[in-house]
């Protein structure tokens, strides 16, 4: 069975892997950031009456 899986094989997987698990960390990157920019351009007097 293991000489069924070659090296070529394993690579592919791999680098399948790889490419979901770093696209998936941009994504989650990007939308972090926006959201925080979002709430940096909030006006500040919102969130002064937001405390009161």
């Amino acid at each position: 069975m293991i000489e069924s899986i070659n090296i070529n094989s394993v690579l592919a997987v791999t680098t399948a892997a790889l490419l979901v698990f770093v696209s998936g960390g941009v994504l989650y990157l990007s939308t972090v950031e926006w959201r925080d920019r979002r709430r940096r351009q909030q006006p500040v007097q919102s969130s002064a009456r937001a405390r009161k």
